[in-house]
């Protein structure tokens, strides 16, 4: 089957034409926005050869690798020539609960994920700071105090220019007049006028009283009327005075509406939140923070725990702490790790144990998507364990009224969260809380597990076994003898192992096996010698498939594709032939740092054409040295994939 007819069965199985509103990718997955996702059979989509793996969510996203442009251009190819596509250009799908459901979390997740850097950073600062004052090696009425301080609270003084800031690059309106319109609720001059004695009034109308410091949903609302504001004068503007006229109606227009009705309403909404979670919080206790603990995991698989995060932040400014969701995920993370740590014990799949262990440290960490995906979601005993975990600890942890003070996913690296300057027994009873998620959905994980009860080793053994069958009748087929390929490191650095990676795509090895490299500097060299097969319009990936067929996948950087190619520049084309060794793009390590991703790069061998590889990990290598061995590769002319 090639690509034309493999893309149309993608697109017949996602809905068809006049089922997807958008379709992008990246360096491995199409990514599909459907009008309704009822019509998607996944089934279906997983036993098309070309396709590796499928992931639902807001997006329905098709994995199939470093070849995905091909995919995608010939499914881009069906759609325009679809017959159904003009028709259906124009008609607008029927607004759904779900539809809603799904656009308003795609807000919520594009508005405050970028902010929890800038939000989570800032709370260990001050929660180390509190630290240091406790153990005396600061005064904490001292001017260098208060100094140093300063730094963690100006964040949250002026979180509402960076929610103006995601909320305008998420509606496409123009950031610089969106923080300016925002920063109008924050700049001293306005804030010292309206809080005055007797206040202040403009033409005789009373400016209302609010302290908009820390506050997420006044900024919000202010965006969302620029936005239609912005729409409305560039299509009823000149265009030679566009530049300047636009801009000064948005001002004119959401400057007074914030002042009055947007700020004081927006207050009031997230007042409500925060409210609300409190008093449930209140009403129900360390049954709420317990029964959120278990539901997290099935939450977080489907990304329902984004919409959590608003009234958490507007609870931290609010309060100064947050004691339900912070908590609960305290217990939710800490049995992650716990099970993982005993599905690699009880297990005797060296795959398995090697994922498992990876997702364990990385649960203990915060860091808990590796252990969901790889470990605990697929294998139900291994779930019952990290529900066990979760409920006994985070039922200690309501009992004992345990804080958190940063929004930061709890871990150890983070367990600074949890120091409470008035109360030292906080940090205790959360180290308690730990150890009991951890002891309980170990011990339980240990107990009931068993290999012939794995969904996962399940799966391993069918594809073994269709490995298996793949190759017999590789090598019946074909009279080559075996050769050997050594592929090159294409950046110098720390070599990991994949299963330590946070994406799931990678760290599962749903692509293929290899190695990951955290890089000392941005240069990127061909890994082999061969043709370029995959070359993004972002630039911050390359596949290379060599003579004899393998197919090396470079990914510079994690979620890297969201830099639209800024940070990267490239050196060749695809479709060009390129020798090992020769450079192929340049990153902007720096850049994708101050961007908030990660620089780690996965070297992905997408296809072995039967080869056996062996990875070398742990150590520092040199761009250019040996990184991977392929042995006994079978010549062919287009691989496998």
């Amino acid at each position: 089957m090639n690509i034309s007819s493999e893309a149309a069965e993608i697109l017949e199985h996602v809905g068809g034409s006049s089922n997807v509103s958008a379709l992008q990718h990246c360096s491995t997955r199409l990514r599909f926005t459907l009008s309704d996702d009822s019509p998607v059979d996944e089934a279906a989509l997983k036993s098309i050869p070309g396709v590796l793996g499928v992931v639902r969510g807001p997006q329905t996203q098709v994995i199939v690798g470093g070849r995905v442009l091909e995919y995608y251009r010939a499914v881009e190819k069906l759609r325009s020539g679809s017959p159904t596509a003009a028709a259906t250009e124009k008609p607008r799908t029927p607004w759904t609960v779900k539809r809603v459901g799904s656009k308003v979390l795609d807000f919520v997740v594009s508005v405050f994920v970028p902010i929890i850097p800038a939000i989570a950073g800032a709370g260990i600062f001050k929660s180390l700071l509190v630290l240091a004052a406790a153990l005396g090696w600061i005064d904490r009425e001292s001017d260098s105090y208060a100094l140093i301080a300063a730094v963690p609270d100006a964040v949250f003084a002026f979180l509402p220019l960076l929610v103006a800031y995601t909320t305008a690059k998420k509606l496409d309106v123009n950031r610089p007049v969106a923080l300016g319109s925002v920063a109008l609720l924050l700049f001293p001059g306005f804030t010292s006028l309206v809080s005055q004695d007797g206040g202040a009034a403009l033409f005789g109308i009373p400016v209302p009283v609010v302290n908009y410091n820390a506050q997420v949903f006044p900024a919000i609302l202010a965006v969302l009327l620029l936005w239609g504001a912005e729409r409305f004068f560039t299509k009823f503007s000149w265009p030679p005075i566009r530049t300047f006229y636009v801009p000064l109606m948005c001002y004119l227009v959401v400057a007074p509406a914030t002042v009055f009705l947007i700020g004081p309403f927006g207050f009031e909404i997230g007042d409500l939140f925060a409210g609300l979670l409190f008093n449930f919080h209140n009403t129900f206790g360390w049954i709420a923070v317990a029964l959120l603990a278990a539901i997290l995991p099935f939450l977080i698989s489907v990304g329902m725990h984004k919409p959590l995060l608003p009234p958490t932040i507007t609870t931290m400014a609010t309060y100064g702490k947050e004691s339900f969701y912070l908590t609960a995920s305290l217990a939710h993370n800490i049995a992650e790790a716990g099970a993982s740590f005993a599905v690699a014990v009880r297990t005797r799949n060296q795959v398995l144990r090697a994922t498992a262990v990876s997702a364990g440290f990385s649960a203990l960490f915060g860091v808990t998507e590796p252990a969901l995906y790889g470990v605990t979601l697929q294998n139900r005993r291994a779930l019952i364990a990290v529900l066990a975990g979760a409920i006994t600890s985070g039922a200690y942890l309501g009992i004992t009224l345990v804080d958190t003070f940063a929004i930061v996913s709890p871990g150890l690296a983070s367990f600074s969260m949890f120091i409470d300057a008035l109360d030292p027994w906080n940090l205790i009873h959360a180290l308690i809380g730990l150890v009991i998620g951890a002891a309980v959905s170990f011990i339980v994980g240990v107990v009931l597990w068993k290999d012939s009860d794995s969904g996962t080793l399940r799966v391993l053994g069918k594809t073994d076994e269709h490995a298996d069958a793949s190759a017999d009748a590789g090598t019946a087929a074909s009279p080559s003898q075996p050769r050997a390929l050594t592929i090159v490191s294409p950046m110098q650095g720390e070599v990991v192992e994949l299963a330590s990676l946070g994406d799931g795509v990678f760290s599962t090895g749903v692509l293929g096996d290899g190695v990951a490299i955290r890089p000392t500097d941005g240069r990127v060299v061909a890994p082999v010698s061969g043709t370029v097969t995959s070359l993004l319009d972002s630039q911050h990936a390359i596949g290379i498939r060599t003579d004899d067929g393998v197919e090396v996948l470079v990914h510079v950087g994690m979620d890297t594709v969201v830099l639209e190619g800024a940070p990267f520049t490239t050196h060749v084309a695809q479709g060009d032939r390129v020798e090992e060794g020769q450079p192929v793009i340049d990153a902007d390590l720096d850049a994708i740092a101050a961007a908030g991703l990660d620089t780690i790069t996965p070297i992905v061998v997408v296809n072995t054409a039967g080869g056996d590889a062996q990875f070398d990990t742990g150590q520092h290598v040199n761009r250019g040295a040996s990184l991977i061995s392929l042995t006994n590769i079978k010549e062919t002319a287009h691989g496998t994939v």
